[in-house]
């Protein structure tokens, strides 16, 4: 346990639920572990007794990407896990694939509605039917290429990546319902709050249960890692790190005692610490930044070793270049460096022009 953990606590120390099992947190609030085929391997589902149109079963936050050996963990969970009742809905926190990608099979199979922000429901439905543009593509390769990724075969590799996302997420439910900022959903009596975030994902959604003091923080309140956050091609000029920062802050206003349920990680108290420790890696990683423009003009894949001092792969790269680009905007946007364009089609981040 790192240093930072220690300033949190982890009530059910390292006790996880076994695959194909789920193991209780709360009253009528189960916690699913499945595995994922990444560097992050492995994510947190939620089962939630409810009752529905007078219709008793549970609800399900997030789903895993679409993988045979999830859809066989989702298998075991029916079998052994949800006492005879069905799915009432499914409700998504955001578009990224392990949250989404089997929402339509298990919509489908339970004839259950899915819940999710109508930003990430229409970004979801253009990638896995039009072709991935974040993390891969021509227009990606583009983007990466304008901050100062020149490597020609990582470049070709992204140039390939056009099927990424609807290799995980091959369909998206042809409805939904819209969840807002601020919007209260009752499952099983408890009234629980949407709280949109911003700068992880187009629209996310994380929910908080007063009665119960719990937190579904889905990807924007993890105990151990740093979310990532990143400007990516579709939206190039984006200011996506000062409205993630903006968003954890919404978090400080809830009790202190609040357990924190992440999509990945443990659940965890100390969520007000949580948002510090967030706030304070990103201020430190903002001031290498700036230290290194201001002695000379950086682009972002000058910038990338500076934040992220081991080796990474092409996947790896783009989520990393995005996030320094992320860190290099909002020097830029709070007027602390220039940007400019140069002759060879790259963007670099420097030092403003003296006014003395």
């Amino acid at each position: 346990m790192n240093l930072l953990e220690r300033e949190l606590h982890y009530p059910l120390g390292d006790t996880l639920p076994q695959p194909g099992e789920a193991m209780e947190v709360a009253p009528g609030v189960r916690w699913i572990r499945m595995r994922l085929p990444f560097a992050l391997d492995h994510i947190n589902l939620w089962l939630l007794r409810d009752t529905l149109d007078g219709v008793a079963g549970w609800t399900v936050v997030d789903c895993c990407i679409d993988h045979a050996e999830s859809r066989a963990q989702w298998e075991q969970i029916f079998e052994t896990q949800l006492q005879g009742l069905p799915i009432l809905r499914v409700i998504v926190t955001h578009m990224h694939p392990d949250h989404i990608g089997l929402a339509h099979w298990l919509c489908e199979r339970w004839k259950a509605p899915m819940w999710i922000s109508s930003t990430d429901y229409h970004v979801a439905r253009v990638l896995s039917t039009a072709g991935d543009t974040l993390a891969g593509g021509e227009q990606a390769a583009s983007f990466f290429a304008s901050h100062g990724m020149t490597d020609p075969e990582a470049l070709d590799k992204i140039r390939g990546r056009t099927n990424y996302y609807a290799e995980l997420v091959p369909a998206v439910p042809d409805t939904f319902v819209r969840m807002l900022d601020g919007d209260t959903v009752t499952i099983d009596g408890h009234a629980w709050r949407c709280i949109v975030g911003y700068g992880h994902a187009p629209e996310h959604i994380a929910l908080f249960c007063d009665e119960l003091k719990l937190l579904l923080g889905g990807d924007m309140m993890l105990p151990r890692i740093s979310t990532n956050v990143s400007v990516h091609a579709g939206e190039p000029e984006a200011n996506s790190l000062r409205l993630f920062l903006d968003s954890i802050d919404k978090f400080k206003a809830l009790p202190a005692d609040t357990l924190g349920l992440p999509s990945h990680g443990k659940p965890f108290t100390g969520i007000h610490r949580r948002v510090e420790q967030l706030q304070e890696h990103h201020r430190d990683r903002l001031a290498e930044l700036l230290e290194a423009c201001l002695a000379s003009p950086l682009t972002g894949a000058q910038g990338l070793p500076i934040l992220f001092k081991r080796q990474l792969d092409v996947h790896q790269m783009t989520f990393a270049m995005g996030e320094t680009v992320a860190h290099l905007h909002l020097l830029w946007f709070s007027g602390q460096v220039k940007r400019e364009l140069g002759k060879d089609g790259i963007y670099r981040f420097g030092a403003k022009a003296s006014t003395a």
